[in-house]
């Protein structure tokens, strides 16, 4: 049985609770069919409550409410850059999670508008092969295609020795950039 469409500021705080709740990123087709309205009215309901100042990303897996609790495990963190073609970016994310690293974003810097910064969120094989997966399906590219292969990723991991153990695996494979072109 279909709703009633919800409307306005209902549906925004009914989004905003729903999105607070989950176990798992909800993606604005998802979020449609609960409020009974099109994608594109999530898109700007989300807009509105980021403009509002709720922590809501947008990820590849859908939204995502980021709470602002303290983590009982630090979370240690780093930037990387890497270089590679599109076809191993399966295999450099595969790698990075294996260790237990988590992915937080890709950065590159273009000429005209500077610092880019996408939402990767990936922390496990079924995240990079949904992430890849998505990229297909839309056709899309590669932030990293703006610059010939090279940028950066923010990574966490509960402990160093992941981290290192990580970068050291991406360094064999050819995909840590140490400078030389």
């Amino acid at each position: 049985m279909k709703t009633d469409k919800i409307l306005g500021e209902e549906r925004r705080n009914f989004i905003l609770d729903f999105l607070i709740k989950a176990a798992s990123p909800t993606t604005g087709g998802e979020l449609a069919n609960l409020a009974n309205v099109s994608r594109q009215v999530i898109v700007q309901d989300i807009s509105l409550l980021k403009a509002k100042n709720y922590p809501i990303m947008a990820t590849s897996q859908g939204y995502v409410y980021i709470a602002k609790e303290e983590s009982p495990t630090k979370m240690n963190e780093r930037i990387i850059a890497c270089k590679h073609n599109p076809d191993q970016t399966k295999d450099e994310l595969n790698i990075l999670v294996d260790h237990g690293v988590f992915v937080k974003d890709v950065i590159v810097e273009h000429p005209v508008y500077g610092d880019l910064t996408a939402s990767i969120m990936v922390g496990n094989r079924n995240d990079v092969k949904e992430f890849i997966k998505k990229i297909t399906e839309h056709n899309a590219s590669y932030l990293s295609q703006l610059t010939e292969g090279l940028h950066l990723h923010t990574i966490q991991a509960d402990s160093l020795d992941k981290l290192d153990l990580a970068c050291e695996e991406l360094e064999r494979a050819g995909f840590l950039f140490n400078g030389d072109i």
